[in-house]
């Protein structure tokens, strides 16, 4: 571990005021002793950075899965005073609400065990890679419907049905989004990629149940051994990334007109109330939408894919839950016993609802948030559930990943992407990708071991688990 961190609990570690000048306040992770050994001393740099951030509140954190990012480390959530913090793209990422969503089916191992016609339909039928473009037809007046509306207008024009938003995060769409504050530019990138998965570590898997470790929950969320699910793991392509490009050049601007100080140029801000501030907020919650939008058009593919192939009817494929990754909400939390209005920055991070809250639908209050934690193409995901405690410790938050060791650039020079495939088939596993470069830098062996970063949240007890599934097919970008 770096010299000058403390270790203050199980799987919990501090990094005190004065690692680097300025810290308002202390930064917390969490991350067990063997994975500490992959702790890269630029994100603990990067967890204190953004402890210098004015009004923020609590702790700078970070969960298992923490590396080295752009401004914030991935894996970093921070809350800010929404009466005297800022907002920062730095702390929301380039692909604004990349998020994991998780479908169940009547289907069983045995019905699609080996079937790589059933992946290589799905690999036809969902534009995957670097500037795919869908073979849909989205207007410009559609694009304002998906950045307005999100999840929502996917459902109103056909892609779903009305009980896949009691599903989602903000039940799809943040009411905050205002696409006048988008570029041109931004959307004309967005026009033809609505429905497409994209690239990097985006993919959709076809995985099946392995084991049952809440089997309250599990019903609750319509788990059962042997079941077989689809993943989807994607954001806002272009758009997004256009967006946070815009506005990253407007608030270093605003940085140096409100005269905030920061030790990295990467977390250039502006205070939440201010123009530039509710501009990038605006924005960016278009950019959410869009995002779950995206989601919800290719989820609508998956299943009529399964349809046609296994005679599944669409409604027997429900929603199991839909979660963000790289977003900044206004949220209501409770900090030293009162209720307060702030707005949590959560940059490669799950939210992590507890029993009770307001924002689950109603047959999950109960239970608490499905927490939805994808492998790495050979690895298990897991399903969790948010926990009281993570609204007490962690604004509601938990890891998203499994969180890299090996850069792209390292994986694709010291991997070999047709060995992948092949070792992975012996596995039972199909992969589809459109380069041997896709797969190598996507490797298993390129992130941290995800049942070990599952298992840090579990016994913090900041989500808790409820099923492990594992791939049997997979398309990536």
């Amino acid at each position: 571990m770096l010299e000058g961190i403390n270790r203050i609990g199980i799987h919990e570690w501090e990094v005190p005021v004065g690692y680097v000048p300025g810290m308002r306040v202390a930064g917390r992770f969490f991350l067990s002793e063997s994975l500490a050994k992959t702790l890269e001393p630029g994100a603990v740099q990067q967890l204190a950075n953004v402890a210098t951030l004015p009004g923020i509140l609590k702790n700078s954190l970070a969960m298992p899965d923490i590396h080295w990012g752009y401004g914030f480390p991935i894996g970093g959530v921070a809350a800010f005073s929404v009466d005297e913090g800022i907002i920062s793209p730095g702390g929301v990422g380039f692909d604004i609400n990349c998020g994991v969503r998780l479908l169940s089916t009547p289907l069983l191992q045995k019905d699609v065990s080996g079937r790589r016609d059933l992946i290589d339909e799905l690999f036809r039928t969902v534009p995957t890679g670097v500037g795919a473009k869908s073979s849909l037809k989205v207007s410009s007046q559609s694009l304002d419907g998906m950045m307005v509306k999100g999840a929502r207008w996917a459902v109103g024009a056909g892609y779903g049905v009305e009980g896949d938003l009691m599903r989602c995060e903000e039940g799809g769409f943040m009411k905050a989004a205002d696409s006048h504050f988008i570029s041109a530019k931004a959307k004309q990138r967005g026009i033809p990629q609505g429905g497409t998965l994209g690239s990097g570590n985006h993919f959709l898997e076809i995985q099946v149940v392995r084991e049952i470790f809440d089997p309250d929950a599990a019903r609750a969320f319509g788990l059962t051994l042997g079941r077989i699910c689809c993943m989807i793991h994607c954001g806002s392509r272009g758009l997004g990334h256009q967006v946070c490009t815009d506005y990253l050049k407007i608030l270093e601007s605003a940085t140096k007109k409100y005269h905030i100080t920061i030790p990295d140029r990467q977390l250039a801000c502006a205070p939440i109330t201010s123009t530039e501030g509710k501009a990038y907020f605006g924005a960016m919650a278009a950019s959410a939408n869009y995002a779950w939008a995206n989601r919800q058009m290719i989820t609508h593919a998956a299943r009529q894919v399964l349809s046609k192939m296994f005679g599944v009817e669409y409604e027997e494929m429900p929603l199991v839950y839909d979660v963000a990754h790289n977003v900044a909400k206004i949220e209501e939390h409770i900090l030293d016993g009162k209720s307060r209005e702030i707005c949590v920055h959560r940059k490669g991070a799950t939210r992590a609802f507890g029993p009770g809250s307001r924002d689950l639908p109603s047959d999950l209050i109960s239970i608490g948030q499905p927490v939805i934690i994808p492998g790495s193409m050979g690895t298990s995901s897991y399903v969790l559930r948010g926990t009281q405690i993570a609204m007490d410790r962690t604004f509601g938050s938990t890891c998203h990943g499994a969180g890299r060791i090996m850069s792209r650039t390292q994986a694709k020079k010291n991997l070999n992407g047709r060995e992948i495939t092949a070792n992975l088939l012996k596995e039972g596993i199909i992969v589809r990708a459109h380069s041997e470069n896709g797969i190598a830098d996507e490797a298993p062996g390129v992130y941290k071991p995800s049942d070990e970063v599952v298992n840090v949240v579990h016994e913090v007890g900041i989500s808790r688990l409820v099923a492990r599934l594992s791939p049997l097919g997979v398309i990536k970008g």
